[in-house]
Formats: C-alpha cells, sequence, structure tokens
C-alpha cells in the first residue's frame, strides 16, 4: 500500500472517474477534459464490473489512480425504487464498497464520493443544513437507495478518521441534463416531464397527466454545473466535511411542469394522477458551506431545461 501523501488535484493526476457513461459521471468527464486533464482513467461495465470485488482490486492494482470519483451508482425515479429495492440497496452497497476499499488498500490520495440529497430526513428542516444527517426518519419511497448512500458517507468518514484519507462526500439536489434518463418507468421527474410534453406536442394532444398534486418542492441542478462543483473542490480545496450542491433554488412539481410546457411550446392543460405518490414534501438544500468555499451554480433551471429540451428533441429525430 502506498503511504498517503495529500496535494490537490492538477491536469496531470491519474484521476480514475468509476460512472463515466452516466448523466453525472459523463459530464464530470467532459469538465475534466475541458481543463486539460490528459490521464483520466475510465472503464465500461463490460469491462469492470464495480459489484465485484475482485474485479475492482484488480483494476486499481493495474491503473494505480490517484485521485477517484464515484459517480458509478443504480438510481431511478420513485417508481424505480419502490420496484427494485433490493436491486437499489445491494448494487449501490456493493460498488461503493469494493471501490471505497480497493481506493484507501491501493493508496487512493483523494476520493470524492457523489451521493444524493435523498439521504436527509423526509420532513426535516428547509432548506436542508448538512448536519440534518440522521435525525429524523427518511422517505419510505427510496429508502433502500437512501440507506445505501448514508452507508457510503460513513464509511468515507470512518476511513478519514481511522486512516487519515481526505475522502469528501457531495449531495447534489436532484441532477438533469445531457445524457438523463426519459424512460418514463425509472426516470427522475424532470426528465419524464419533458418526454411527455415533447410526446403531447409532436402528437396534437390535448393534455398531459402528472403524477400526485404537483406541491411537492424540488431545486434543480444542471449536470455540468454539478461536475463544475466537483472539479473545484478537488483543485482548490482539501476539506472533507460533508457538502451540498445545488442551484440554490425550489420549484414545486407543477410549476415546474409549466415551465417545462412554457420551453417546449405545449398549449394544453396539465392533469393529476392522484393515485401516484408524492414523494417527500420539499427538498431544498441549504449551501452554506458550499458558498463559504467559493462556488455557486451558473445554469438557471429554464436556461438548463432549453439545453435539454435541444438535445433530446435531437436526439429524438437522430
Amino acid at each position: 500500500m502506498r503511504p498517503f501523501e495529500y496535494r490537490r488535484m492538477t491536469p496531470d493526476a491519474r484521476v480514475y472517474v468509476a460512472g463515466h457513461r452516466g448523466l453525472a459521471g459523463s459530464a464530470i468527464c467532459r469538465r475534466l477534459k475541458s481543463a486539460g486533464y490528459v490521464d483520466v482513467v475510465t472503464r465500461p461495465h463490460q469491462a469492470l464490473d464495480l459489484t465485484r470485488q475482485s474485479e475492482v482490486e484488480r483494476f486499481f492494482e493495474e491503473t494505480r489512480p490517484e485521485f477517484v470519483i464515484l459517480a458509478a451508482a443504480k438510481v431511478g425515479g420513485i417508481l424505480a425504487n419502490a420496484t427494485y429495492r433490493a436491486d437499489f440497496i445491494r448494487d449501490n452497497l456493493l460498488i461503493q464498497t469494493n471501490v471505497l476499499s480497493a481506493a484507501h488498500r491501493h493508496g487512493v490520495q483523494r476520493l470524492l464520493f457523489l451521493g444524493s440529497n435523498c439521504i436527509y430526513p423526509r420532513d426535516c428542516p428547509q432548506p436542508i443544513q448538512e448536519t440534518s444527517l440522521l435525525t429524523g426518519a427518511l422517505e419510505e419511497t427510496n429508502l433502500p437507495y437512501a440507506v445505501a448512500k448514508i452507508s457510503g458517507i460513513v464509511f468515507c468518514d470512518a476511513l478519514n478518521q481511522q486512516h487519515g484519507t481526505r475522502y469528501l462526500s457531495v449531495m447534489p439536489s436532484n441532477l438533469y441534463g445531457p445524457g438523463d434518463n426519459f424512460d418514463l418507468e425509472t426516470s427522475h421527474v424532470l426528465p419524464a416531464l419533458i418526454r411527455k410534453f415533447y410526446e403531447a406536442t409532436a402528437q396534437g394532444d390535448a393534455q398531459v397527466t402528472i403524477w400526485g398534486t404537483g406541491t411537492p418542492r424540488r431545486e434543480f441542478l444542471y449536470v455540468d454545473d454539478l461536475a463544475d462543483a466537483c472539479v473545484f473542490l478537488l483543485e482548490h480545496t482539501d476539506t472533507i466535511e460533508l457538502l451540498n450542491i445545488g442551484s440554490g433554488r425550489d420549484i414545486s412539481v407543477l410549476e415546474l411542469a409549466r415551465l417545462i410546457a412554457d420551453v417546449v411550446g405545449f398549449e394544453g392543460r396539465i392533469d393529476h394522477d392522484l393515485g401516484k405518490p408524492d414523494g417527500t414534501p420539499q427538498k431544498h438544500l441549504d449551501l452554506s458551506r458550499l458558498s463559504h468555499l467559493g462556488w455557486a451554480a451558473e445554469t438557471s433551471l429554464r436556461d438548463g431545461i432549453a439545453k435539454l429540451y435541444t438535445w433530446y428533441s435531437e436526439s429524438r429525430k437522430g
């Protein structure tokens, strides 16, 4: 095992991005490339199954990354979380345990673990401070996924305390952007709504139905802003304190639907399927810690939706 020698990340470092084909991981790779990083290591799932310990150990032994960005995860919206509860906790626990353990054993200097705002209690005070972690009951619809992510945070903290590593856990608000999942069975609310309004407009439908009451409030972060924050934190800070990453603004699901309808040009009505769950009433992050470090998101929600709608409509045509 190499001794831990901390330094901040620079473009000549060997950086392993786990989950580089996912929404967050692909954006992080784009950001690293634009910043001039020349030794970014990636592996597709076919070449490296992160749920298999032996494969992960062999990969770290062969590649010896100096920095790791752990963006690999099994993710999905309310329906996917409710349907594949065992898969979500099993796969995420395995991925995190294998990567974090191998990183420590092979002397990785610095690691960033990408969590989720669903780790926080369902009814905690808003905006949500990092200190709210483990202070109350979780939202039942995504409990297995949240428990897995909390385990990853605790593991990072335990490694830091016991072994002197500098592993940082960050909790983003709801992400969206190019490469998003638009499958109505497994997607999150924003890409699902973009698809619904796109298809309704193309087919000349008079209405679009959204899940639940539309009253829950969510905070959305354009994924390239998340990537910028992650690289910023590794390049300019040595913090290991749990950090929220968000846009600083939240919006109700109904307001979001109306905004997307306006961007798409849909002029019909919006109906509600009250038989579907709302999920957590509000998830709005307190960004005081991150702001103090000197970072803020740049992409407005309208601009981000317009970018993603353009990307999605072009992908449908092609």
